[in-house]
């Protein structure tokens, strides 16, 4: 495995302003987004900056525009890694968050979200978990046991590597603590 993954949640993105599901759609970053990314890219930099060997994003522009943020402060170019996606989320696709309750057929509640993990058309955890582990195997076959990879994503996804990386399952993964817009976990 890669020596260490750093995980980064993009900037508020215009679904997230208006309280929207996004899954695969793609807006992009609010001011407030922009403004976030600046700030993380500030806060990597100082404390991970010199060990960050490669910067990874979602093919989202949320995700892209971040990551591209991030980089240009790391003086590093950005790489799409497409299983970095955010996962497809169906019918609940740029729906109101209260729609999980009617579209969804079963639910996670947590203490800041209510995760659907069945719905129809979307993609679950049971797979979303395996692709994380597509990723780390992916990044440890290209990089090695010595680099250190920064992959500028999404919650979902984020959770699965997080699930990956620390050798959970995906239940515990979402019942570990919120990732929020821009947070930086070190895995």
């Amino acid at each position: 495995m890669v020596r260490r993954l750093i995980v980064c949640r993009h900037g508020q993105d215009e679904d997230n302003a208006e309280g929207l599901l996004n899954g695969h759609r793609d807006r992009p970053l609010t001011d407030l987004g922009q403004r976030q990314a600046a700030e993380v890219a500030h806060l990597i930099h100082e404390r991970h900056g010199a060990e960050i060997d490669a910067v990874l994003c979602s093919p989202l522009q949320r995700a892209r525009s971040t990551a591209e943020t991030i980089a240009s402060r790391l003086g590093k170019e950005v790489r799409v890694h497409h299983d970095l996606i955010e996962r497809d989320f169906g019918v609940l696709t740029g729906r109101p968050f209260a729609d999980i309750t009617t579209l969804a057929t079963a639910t996670l509640p947590t203490e800041k979200v209510l995760y659907f993990l069945e719905a129809e058309g979307a993609e679950n955890f049971d797979v979303l978990r395996l692709r994380a582990e597509r990723v780390v195997q992916t990044l440890t076959a290209e990089f090695g046991a010595e680099k250190t990879v920064l992959c500028v994503c999404h919650g979902d996804i984020g959770k699965m590597l997080l699930a990956v990386r620390r050798g959970v399952t995906w239940r515990d993964a979402l019942l570990s603590p919120y990732i929020a817009n821009t947070d930086v976990i070190v895995l």
